[in-house]
């Protein structure tokens, strides 16, 4: 389950930052790669810091495994992936162009933006080990 930040609870208590450890299932229709699943859940550190006008600077820590077959040889392969992404939620309407992702009613749910982050980690394709050396020795 991925937690809300409630700004102004967290306002109400003087906590202006903080951080946030938790893990999600990522969904199979998540990923391109024919014959690859999910082999751990998305573990999560999400630090967030409030600005006075109500701006929230987000940064995520994701960690995640890979498993299936691998894309060139067809044998088994695995691959964790480590990916940091930040973003910045603001009240009210935002500038897309900006990059910044609206939020209301006092609360950011990073939900939608921590399924992109994920989506954007992910190779496009898996290797398994013999075929990375091989790679790697090109």
């Amino acid at each position: 389950m991925i937690p809300k930040i409630h700004i102004a609870l967290l306002r109400a208590k003087g906590q202006t930052e903080g951080k946030l450890d938790f893990s999600f299932d990522g969904e199979q229709d998540w990923l391109d790669l024919p014959l690859v699943s999910f082999s751990s859940p998305v573990s999560c550190e999400l630090f967030y810091e409030i600005a006075e006008n109500g701006e929230v600077a987000v940064r995520a820590h994701l960690r995640f495994g890979l498993k299936g077959s691998c894309s060139r040889c067809l044998e088994p392969a695995e691959e964790e992936i480590f990916s940091e992404a930040e973003a910045l939620f603001v009240p009210g309407e935002a500038d897309e162009d900006e990059g910044e992702i609206p939020y209301r009613g006092g609360c950011v749910e990073p939900d939608g933006w921590l399924r992109e982050c994920v989506i954007f980690a992910i190779p496009p394709v898996l290797h398994c080990a013999a075929c990375k050396q091989e790679d790697n020795n090109k």
